[in-house]
């Protein structure tokens, strides 16, 4: 498929340093909204409005491109949570609930559509750079999770990490799945309880 030709016009007004980020916003929001495979590299470079010479020049794969995306909703989402878990406050205990609030928002923002990881993962190959990116996405969530855990006095710090980063992602699927932002607040309070469980002294036995 052949650039329209304002398309490639507005490639040759497009300064090289600026050509990369344009091509993965546009893949951002076209690999989020129609899947990996469904947006595909003829559609990316005509409406990023870059020469296709310069869109290879950047990525000569097509996995080159997701990977890149995936970095970059890595970096985004991490960043959600890391954000909502300090601003619910320095107790580790109270981070571990706070970082659910990331998910309430994600789930009413408009064209949510669940987890890009998730996603990613289900239309990659087990053994492939793209499904391990996220799998190492995944590992680096529950490894954070399980240093708050720790430093919050979970009697199973990674029993906690492993069944809050489930619920995240339980939260994640069922606001795309049910269509409903009450998901993430039912998820927010399962934490809560699962926090306040792992913290409970066990009774010393008679």
């Amino acid at each position: 498929m052949t650039p329209p030709a304002d398309a490639a016009t507005q490639a040759a007004r497009t300064p090289a340093g600026q050509a990369r980020d344009k091509i993965l916003s546009t893949a951002f929001r076209l690999f989020y909204a129609h899947g990996l495979r469904a947006a595909g590299i003829d559609t990316i470079i005509a409406e990023s409005g870059v020469a296709k010479a310069t869109f290879y020049k950047y990525f000569p794969a097509k996995d080159d491109l997701i990977l890149a995306y995936l970095e970059k909703v890595d970096d985004v989402w991490t960043g959600q949570l890391h954000t909502a878990a300090e601003a619910a406050g320095p107790d580790p205990a109270v981070q571990l609930v706070g970082l659910f609030d990331a998910l309430t928002s994600a789930c009413r923002r408009d064209g949510y559509r669940g987890c890009a990881f998730i996603n990613a993962a289900a239309e990659s190959a087990s053994g492939t750079r793209v499904h391990e990116r996220t799998v190492a996405h995944k590992e680096n969530i529950r490894a954070w999770i399980r240093d708050l855990a720790v430093r919050a006095g979970a009697q199973d710090p990674d029993q906690l990490a492993r069944s809050l980063t489930l619920l995240l992602d339980g939260g994640l699927a069922s606001g795309v799945l049910d269509g409903d932002p009450a998901a993430a607040a039912a998820a927010r309070d399962a934490a809560a309880q699962l926090v306040a469980a792992s913290r409970s002294t066990a009774p010393t036995p008679n």
